[in-house]
């Protein structure tokens, strides 16, 4: 891999330009553009981006894949998004795996992610320990909305309320845009306006009657827009990566919606700045990948989507030796582990690993996913951290976890859905 490559190219190493001494860590800057993004799946076949030796840091932009909901905002000025975003009635820059036809790009997911990196020694059997040590907002780029950045959330077909809803229209799909501190000063997000998705038709001329395809520009002239949304309410910002992953082993190409023990779509508003995320390793390099960044969202994701924001991250690659791994917490890893300084947050899906439990029919995890069965795996996952990690007898893991772990619902929108177990480290006094 050429660390003299720029941006556009791919990556760059250290910010100061110079070229750092064999063995000491290296910052890497990997930007978001057409050449360094995959959209919607995960593949152990994908070229690296970048590549990173255990210790070194990498500074990462991510897209979301709904900046085209208002691209006046998110996208118009800003060339690496531009790049991402350029369709014309002949071309597509990203070839979109979307939730659409093979026609469309392939019938995957629906994310934006970038990279892979390559991470240097990393094997099967290894863990892969990415501290987040950063979070920044990604500044929208005409003049008109300097110093500030926005975000749009959309009330889909796919979350949990869209058969449930009590005013007319029934059913419909809304979106509403969140303007954010582009500084990061203002802890709080604002709702700017809302409207109704109307039928929009792609630059190749399909007509999409709902939101089914990733990066739809949506014609402005066909909506009506209501500024009269969420007054005197203000949204805390908790910038996070609802996609960090490692490439799955089990298939070629992984749509990027499911969670598994690879990572993924997790969804969790608490894999963000001060946050170390776990990752077990099963391909060779690992092939880790971050995408679907969020200004903020709230356990569940109930509509289908959070704040969905493009941001900047900085992180720090630790590579854990399968053979050193006896004795930790990390021996045995087989699902995303996150660590906070507070706690040990341990993450369940409905199918610890869909791809190997379904096989040939993976596609069922987006109707048989139950949060019984996500409840259920994040239990057992929790009763063995505390067994193997802090000696405790079955009986007081069980007692502890009633008394004194919090369990939540990461997502329920996602197929696989997701339960958290939240330990708190303090309790145990060594």
């Amino acid at each position: 891999m050429d660390s003299n490559k720029t941006a556009n190219e791919g990556f760059v190493c250290a910010a100061t330009g110079s070229e750092s001494l064999e063995g000491a860590p290296r910052h890497i800057f990997l930007a978001a553009n057409a050449e360094t993004v995959h959209w919607g799946y995960f593949s152990k076949e994908l070229a690296p981006r970048a590549s990173v030796r255990s210790g070194d840091f990498a500074t990462i932009e991510v897209l979301t894949h709904h900046a085209n909901d208002d691209a006046e905002r998110m996208v118009e000025g800003d060339s690496g998004a531009e790049s991402v975003f350029r369709w014309t009635e002949s071309e597509k820059a990203v070839p979109r795996r979307g939730a659409g036809t093979e026609a469309d790009g392939g019938g995957f997911g629906v994310h934006i992610c970038t990279g892979p990196i390559y991470v240097e020694g990393a094997e099967p059997g290894d863990v892969l320990e990415v501290r987040i040590l950063d979070v920044r907002p990604r500044p929208a780029a005409l003049p008109k909305y300097a110093g500030r950045t926005f975000g749009s959330n959309a009330a889909a077909n796919w979350g949990f309320h869209y058969r449930d809803l009590l005013t007319e229209p029934k059913p419909r799909e809304v979106i509403t845009i969140y303007e954010i501190d582009a500084a990061g000063q203002d802890p709080w997000a604002k709702a700017v306006y809302n409207y109704r998705w109307t039928p929009q038709h792609d630059p190749c001329g399909k007509l999409h009657p709902t939101i089914d395809y990733p990066g739809v520009p949506v014609d402005h002239g066909t909506i009506e827009k209501n500024f009269d949304v969420l007054k005197g309410v203000r949204v805390p910002i908790r910038p996070h990566f609802g996609v960090v992953a490692v490439a799955p082993k089990e298939a070629d190409m992984v749509n990027s919606i499911p969670p598994g023990y690879f990572g993924g779509n997790i969804d969790n508003w608490r894999i963000g700045k001060g946050g170390t995320i776990y990752l077990p390793v099963a391909v060779q390099g690992a092939l880790f990948s971050v995408g679907d960044s969020h200004a903020s969202q709230g356990d569940a994701e109930l509509c289908g989507t959070a704040i969905e924001c493009s941001l900047t991250g900085t992180f720090q690659f630790v590579l854990h030796k399968r053979g050193e791994l006896a004795g930790t917490p990390l021996e045995g890893l087989d699902y995303p582990l996150l660590e906070t300084a507070a706690d040990w947050v341990i993450h369940g899906f409905s199918y610890p690993n869909y791809l190997a439990d379904l096989a040939e029919r993976s596609d069922e995890v987006f109707t048989t996913s139950t949060i019984d069965a996500a409840m259920r795996d994040a239990f057992r996952k929790m009763r063995r951290f505390l067994m193997v990690t802090k000696n405790l007898s079955e009986d007081e893991a069980i007692s502890l976890m009633s008394v004194a772990v919090d369990f939540g619902i990461s997502q329920v929108v996602d197929g696989n859905i997701g339960v958290h177990a939240i330990l708190r480290k303090d309790m145990f006094t060594d």
